[in-house]
């Protein structure tokens, strides 16, 4: 996109960036199954300022691979194109486990203050994963995350639906990933040896992680106001803004995201109305259109 005094560019290419510039060059970095926003930034960091990266595909394990286009599933072959090596199953999780993989990406259907998150099961009768009671809704499980996210460097946590005020919570119906505390203690006092959460990106800001593990608002889209945020999030909003964080994206970022994804599958994590969200730079700053 372009106009005559500057550039354009949606929130999904803005949110992707976002993601991508949390990718430090030379960092082994991984996502997980189904997690589009997350796949494509790693190739767009891989492909601009973190060439030295080492890149791991959630579903094929395929290291540095260099496909045409980002597919629909992340569950597909043409992410073995031009790979320098197959990982197995196992080979990962004892990297992971062993602290060689810097850093992954997790999205959840809650996240609460100290970046845990919960990919099992909404409705099931609290935090302490209370025996004897249904959910409401089955998610699609964890798939290891619960083991990898206590060991990993650091990760990089995102969501599409924080406006709706059901995904950033006090408390978490069931405890799936580690953040950097839950109701058993601390990471250093359950023995962990990850990093924890160091970034969450959503929709409507940027967050990072405090010297006591809380999330922290650092950052908004230009089209965000604190006061939105705040109406949106269950635990407690602790604000310190630093606006750079979510500079506007360069025009290689932007040239290099639309060729890794023609298909524009980042979109499919968004509801129809964040995809009308577009951002005009001019005069060296972002306004929302």
């Amino acid at each position: 996109m372009s106009r005559a005094n500057g550039m354009s560019w949606t929130l999904d290419e803005w949110f992707v960036v976002a993601l991508a510039r949390t990718i430090r060059d030379g960092e082994v970095v991984f996502h997980g199954f189904g997690s589009p926003c997350a796949q494509v930034a790693m190739h767009v960091a891989r492909r601009t300022h973190a060439r030295s990266s080492l890149l791991v595909e959630g579903a094929t394990y395929a290291v540095n691979p260099d496909p045409v286009f980002i597919p629909p599933t992340s569950n597909d072959l043409a992410l073995h194109r031009d790979a320098v090596y197959r990982m197995r199953f196992e080979e990962f999780f004892d990297a992971a486990a062993r602290g060689a993989v810097d850093r992954m990406f997790l999205s959840g259907g809650q996240i609460d203050g100290y970046g845990s998150t919960n990919v099992t099961a909404i409705g099931r009768g609290g935090a302490d994963n209370g025996r004897g009671s249904r959910p409401k809704v089955k998610l699609g499980g964890g798939g290891g995350g619960c083991n990898i996210s206590a060991t990993i460097g650091a990760l990089t946590l995102w969501t599409t639906r924080h406006r709706g005020g059901r995904t950033l919570v006090a408390d978490l119906d069931f405890l799936t990933d580690i953040g950097h505390r839950t109701r058993a203690g601390t990471r250093a006092e359950l023995g962990y040896t990850g990093g924890g959460p160091q970034w969450l990106v959503t929709e409507l800001g940027m967050f990072d992680y405090g010297p006591d593990g809380h999330a922290r608002l650092r950052a908004l889209f230009p089209d965000v106001t604190v006061d939105q945020v705040r109406a949106a999030t269950g635990f407690e909003l602790r604000v310190a803004l630093e606006p750079w964080l979510l500079h506007p994206p360069g025009i290689a970022e932007l040239a290099t995201l639309r060729t890794v994804d023609p298909l524009r599958v980042r979109q499919l994590e968004f509801a129809p109305d964040e995809l009308k969200r577009e951002f005009h730079l001019d005069n060296g700053s972002a306004c929302a259109c």
